[in-house]
């Protein structure tokens, strides 16, 4: 329900509070969990390394100063007062804003092909702004370089593959360090056996994935609450008992006198101090299955207030047991509630782990709809919210990986350093994208956006400036998996481009299709065939081989495409745009399908009625003529040919069909909607058809030895490797025409 459209009843207002309220408390379950256990490990991280204290608590207080202002600077203030405004209608994440600059400023690689995006009421509702100086510059140096866009999409690629290698690290970073907690009253535990039992633990998480977000966000919103409560009454208890003094750090004035004392130890404990902001950019990632207000309130109310007390807990009970700091978080947990206290954080851990595995899960699938992403089996495991899903290759891939991470690095330490990097790295791709989005979308005045950047900028670039220095003692984890997952997505966007630009490219007019020779016949075929392709208008290339080949076709063809646009969602009513092709009595017809990269794909038995639903509808509409109008969301498109070229295909196709049933040549005046109608019902009845391409495609022969490596080894490796085309929309084997063509690109 949108607050904003206003309450015409004090039932309704109070079914909107209720609803938001409910919100914020399934959000505990599926987007704070990681940053809520980041105090398990941030302290024990910060003093694992050269940095020492005195007799002063100069260093402690340091600390926790720095960990209170990154938490109030990062995400309280970058995060839920200026990120979460920049959602794509309700959707959040980098892909958003990357869909953001594509379709409102025009500016991306993914906005060029997808034209027909502009009519979109999601779209055309949105306030057209007055342009800025600013926004005007940045949009002419994009439209004159356009090495600048592709630069941009790696950035957005470069934060993307980051967040995927947060769905490796957070599972074996957080599950590794709570069950660690054990060895504080096992001291002679050996070290295998917290492996076994981390490995475990992660067993079964990933095993529950299937059940789905929905289920699971149940499950997890109260284990982490009372997790919260938990490190929030201990904390104010360390507080209270230990060091009630501990409240002066609070003043940015000890940060001042931490790096004083500290000097270059200190710089070198950012690595750990930064792990307090990790779960930070899922606020922003999983701001589709909630809604603004639910996510600041979540936030505002519950997490940031525990958050302090806890870290606040900590630092009052080390300043009176240094000898603790670089052992463990449970230290700071009094006896008698040890044991509940470490049972809930071992839940907890795992409730943290599965907000990262679902946004992961959830960028895959944007960018796979973006076709930066191979095919693979995406599962809806909610009805009412589209953006829980399920992806089963990933979910196993990401297991394995973590499994790998954890057994042969074990080292929190190690891996802590990796995770710092891939989370700051993040922050920052959105803190550069934000930059962007400041000044070409929301048309505020550059100093706002040099102010942004400079503020929350400065920040992660004194934190990432660390977390590179450390690449050798872990941080290549990151660097290694990012850079395999951006690898992988350009290329299959950049193969799939060459791919579809040579279809474009190499399309056939329909005259020329039906005159391929003075004796060649065309035999129609009872029924309907979906023809798949990527080309918008025309006939595409593999249609033409088929035809040269066999000359035979459908009572009624259907070229088929389905486009993703770069917004989350697609009205149902705007989704196919339907077409004709040549003179009603071939029907022909065109059909683009337009679907958000949020949009719930339909089963191919919906899919087909609904298509042929809208096709009838495209034919009521128009009735004598074919040239204006609309219908159920469909697009009529004039298609005018002359006389000339009308009667030689009409007689080309009257000839091949001569033997055949309903093969008059009739123009359908007057009585030729109702005419048409029939003629589709009972090709509908004769059965359907699917034919698409199952192409090879390579590099031509003049091209570069990198460009024949990567469209000819790697891309050509992901498309033998990735789900087919066919099996991703659930098109029946029987009924499939696949027909085999070499793309030379």
């Amino acid at each position: 329900m949108d607050h904003e459209s206003g309450f015409t009843t004090p039932d309704s207002r109070l079914k909107w509070y209720k609803t938001t309220l409910c919100l914020a408390y399934q959000s505990l379950g599926v987007v704070y969990g990681d940053l809520s256990i980041s105090p398990i490990y941030v302290y024990k991280s910060t003093f694992s390394g050269r940095l020492r204290f005195h007799e002063e608590d100069d260093e402690i207080l340091g600390v926790f100063s720095l960990v209170f202002w990154t938490l109030t600077l990062i995400p309280l203030c970058k995060y839920i007062v200026f990120v979460l405004g920049a959602d794509d209608n309700g959707e959040g994440g980098t892909f958003a804003l990357y869909s953001l600059l594509c379709r409102r400023a025009k500016v991306g690689l993914l906005s060029a092909s997808h034209a027909l995006d502009d009519d979109i009421s999601a779209c055309s509702s949105e306030l057209t702004l007055k342009q800025t100086r600013g926004s005007v510059l940045l949009k002419e140096f994009f439209d004159n370089h356009h090495n600048s866009r592709v630069l941009l999409l790696l950035v957005v690629l470069l934060g993307t593959s980051m967040v995927i290698g947060d769905g490796i690290l957070t599972p074996s970073m957080s599950v590794l360090s709570a069950v660690n907690g054990i060895k504080v009253k096992a001291t002679g535990l050996h070290e295998n056996y917290t492996v076994v039992i981390a490995c475990m633990i992660l067993i079964g998480l990933f095993a529950l994935q299937h059940f789905g977000t929905h289920r699971v966000g149940f499950l997890f919103a109260p284990i982490l609450l009372a997790w919260l409560l938990c490190i929030s009454m201990v904390g104010f208890y360390n507080t209270i008992h230990w060091n009630p003094g501990v409240v002066r750090a609070f003043s940015p004035y000890y940060v001042f006198i931490f790096f004083k004392k500290a000097g270059k130890d200190g710089w070198s404990s950012l690595g750990g101090i930064v792990l307090c902001v990790t779960g930070a950019e899922a606020m922003f990632a999983d701001l589709g299955h909630f809604s603004q207000l639910s996510i600041r309130i979540a936030f505002t109310v519950v997490i940031y207030p525990c958050l302090i007390l806890a870290y606040m807990g900590e630092a009052a009970y080390y300043t009176k047991h240094k000898e603790d700091l670089e052992l463990s978080f449970y230290k700071a947990i009094p006896e008698v509630v040890f044991w509940p206290v470490f049972v809930i954080a071992t839940l907890a851990t795992v409730v943290g782990s599965q907000a990262i595995i679902s946004a992961t899960f959830s960028i895959i699938s944007q960018c796979r709809a973006l076709k930066c992403f191979p095919r693979v089996k995406v599962i809806h495991t909610s009805s009412q919210i589209h953006g829980q899903i399920y992806i089963p290759e990933v979910n196993w891939i990401l297991l394995a990986l973590c499994l790998a991470v954890v057994v042969g690095v074990r080292d929190t330490d190690m891996i802590g350093n990796a995770y710092g990097l891939a989370v700051i790295t993040v922050m920052f791709v959105t803190t550069c994208l934000m930059f962007l989005i400041i000044v070409m979308v929301w048309k505020w005045k550059v100093l706002v956006a040099v102010a942004f950047v400079v503020v929350f900028g400065s920040v992660e670039l004194m934190y990432l400036s660390l977390c590179f220095a450390k690449v050798h003692k872990g941080g290549w984890l990151p660097l290694i998996f990012s850079l395999i997952v951006l690898s992988v997505m350009y290329i299959w966007h950049y193969g799939t481009h060459k791919k579809h630009s040579y279809e474009s490219y190499n399309k056939v007019c329909l005259d020329m299709l039906l005159n391929l020779g003075p004796n060649h016949g065309i035999t129609r075929v009872p029924g309907i065939c979906l023809i798949y392709s990527n080309v918008v208008s025309g006939v595409p290339p593999m249609f033409a081989h088929f035809v040269t080949n066999f000359p035979a076709f459908h009572q009624v063809l259907i070229f088929v495409t389905l486009q993703s646009l770069t917004v989350p969602y697609v009205p149902v009513n705007q989704q196919f745009l339907v077409s004709s092709i040549g003179p009603s009595e071939f029907h022909f017809f065109q059909c683009v399908v337009r679907y958000g990269y949020k949009d719930a794909r339909k089963d191919i038995h919906a899919f087909e009625s609904h298509l042929i639903e809208t096709v009838a509808e495209y034919l009521r509409s128009v009735g004598d003529d074919r040239g204006a109008g609309t219908s159920g969301g469909g697009m009529i498109v004039n298609n005018q040919q002359s006389s000339l070229e009308v009667d030689a295909i009409a007689s080309k196709l009257e000839n091949g069909n001569a033997s055949g049933p309903k093969q008059k040549k009739v123009r359908f005046r007057g009585v030729g909607c109702n005419r048409e109608l029939e003629e589709l019902e009972v090709a509908r009845e004769s059965g359907m058809a699917y034919m698409m391409g199952s192409t090879c495609v390579l590099a031509s022969e003049s091209s570069s030895y990198l460009k024949k490596f990567v469209i000819n080894i790697v891309y050509g490796f992901l498309r033998r490797n990735s789900r087919r085309p066919a099996t991703a929309l659930g098109v029946p084997h029987a009924s499939l025409i696949e027909v085999g063509m070499v793309y030379r690109v």
